[in-house]
Order: C-alpha cells, then sequence, then structure tokens
C-alpha cells in the first residue's frame, strides 16, 4: 500500500501514461485500426480472425501480439527488477523505446505494417518497466485492471473501510493523462498525421535524459571511491 509517493514516481508514470495515450490513439486512427497497447482487444480481434480463417489478419493480429510481449521481455532483459527503484536502468529502457517509436513513425509514413509491431514493442517495453512500488501495481499504457483498482477502491471507502488514498489519487492521475494524451494523439493525428508521434518521442526521450541525470547524482554515486 502507497502511504508516500515519490515525485519521480509521480511525475513519471503520468508522463509515460500521457506519452502511450497519444501513441495508441495514432495507432487506432491510422491504418492499420489497431491498438498497440493493449492486448485484450487484440485478443477478441485475434480470435474473431481465426474464427473467419481470415489468414491475413490472424498473421498481422499475432505480429502484434508477439510484438508486444517482445518488448516486455526486452524490459526484463534491461533492467531485470519489477520493483521501482531510482538507480536502476530505466533509463536505457525509455531510449530504446523512443528508437522504436521513430522506428514506427518512419514505418508507418511508408504505410508499412511493420510500424505498428515497432510501436507494439515499444508499449510493452515502457509497461513492463513500470511495475509495482509497495505492492501497488503501476501500468501506463493501459486502463483495464488500473480502473478496476480503482473501482473496488471506491467501493471499500463507500463501505467505511480504510483505503490508500494516495494510491487511489495516483491511479486516478494516469487515467486521466492517458485518456489526455489520447485527445493530444487525436488532435494531432488529424492535423499532421504520424507526425503526432514526435510529442511521445519527445516526451520518452525527455523522461530519460532527466532520469539518467538524477540516476546518476544519487548520493552514494556522488561519493568518491577511496584509494587503494
Amino acid at each position: 500500500m502507497i502511504t508516500k509517493l515519490p515525485k519521480w514516481i509521480l511525475w513519471g508514470g503520468a508522463v509515460l501514461a500521457f506519452s502511450a495515450g497519444c501513441v495508441n490513439t495514432a495507432a487506432l486512427i491510422g491504418f492499420t485500426n489497431l491498438s498497440v497497447s493493449h492486448v485484450t482487444g487484440n485478443v477478441s480481434f485475434f480470435s474473431a480472425a481465426v474464427a473467419r480463417f481470415d489468414i491475413s489478419s490472424i498473421l498481422f493480429i499475432g505480429a502484434s501480439l508477439l510484438s508486444f510481449l517482445a518488448g516486455a521481455i526486452l524490459s526484463g532483459v534491461v533492467i531485470g527488477q519489477t520493483s521501482l527503484r531510482l538507480g536502476r536502468r530505466y533509463g536505457n529502457a525509455l531510449y530504446i523505446e523512443a528508437v522504436l517509436l521513430l522506428i514506427s513513425y518512419w514505418l508507418y509514413q511508408q504505410h508499412d505494417y511493420l510500424g505498428q509491431l515497432a510501436a507494439a514493442m515499444a508499449c510493452g517495453l515502457q509497461n513492463a518497466m513500470v511495475a509495482t512500488y509497495s505492492g501497488a501495481v503501476i501500468r501506463t499504457t493501459h486502463l483495464t485492471g488500473l480502473t478496476s483498482d480503482m473501482g473496488a477502491a471506491i467501493g471499500n471507502w463507500l463501505a467505511g473501510r480504510p483505503i490508500s488514498k494516495p494510491t487511489l489519487a495516483f491511479q486516478t492521475i494516469i487515467w486521466y493523462c492517458f485518456f489526455g494524451g489520447g485527445a493530444v494523439g487525436a488532435f494531432l493525428y488529424v492535423r499532421v498525421g504520424y507526425a503526432a508521434l514526435f510529442v511521445p518521442i519527445t516526451i520518452v526521450l525527455v523522461a530519460a535524459f532527466i532520469y539518467n541525470y538524477a540516476s546518476n547524482h544519487l548520493p552514494e554515486k556522488m561519493q568518491p571511491k577511496n584509494e587503494i
């Protein structure tokens, strides 16, 4: 249960949720018409494609699902831990995510369906990168589980039971930031097309730079090594 939330987690979760919302909306509105940050809905589309024996859809949606999984695997390789802690290699993971989004932009511009796979991999990487803090699960690329957790917390509060208000507040911030990112992504896509992806690309790059700077200036890293 979260009792006090560090600002770096609060701001990091908020901006990454905004970024993911922007990416997902651009993918949905674009020519692929398929989510890159949600697995559940895509699995339903995959099931429907299997039922119709639609081979092209089976291959494309299946590849998108595997790409999200591959991104999560990559996150595990790079970071190696599921609990949030300042000093871990989140900056490296964010730089990789930015590269994947740049690749997806270039491929989308070529009307290449592989752009979907690069964007899905970026979302899988981000979603697995931000996992748990003080026992609370933190996800930034989809809202289903988060909305369920919020609903359960509100229900407990209405029933007079104690809840973690900081956790509920943080989940609410993530919810609205993802929504806001989606709205901005839709607004920009209508006007500049897939160039809307430069908003999340910039966000991720800036977040990576700031995180690495803060991480490299931790007190234990600033202390001089003892000479032998």
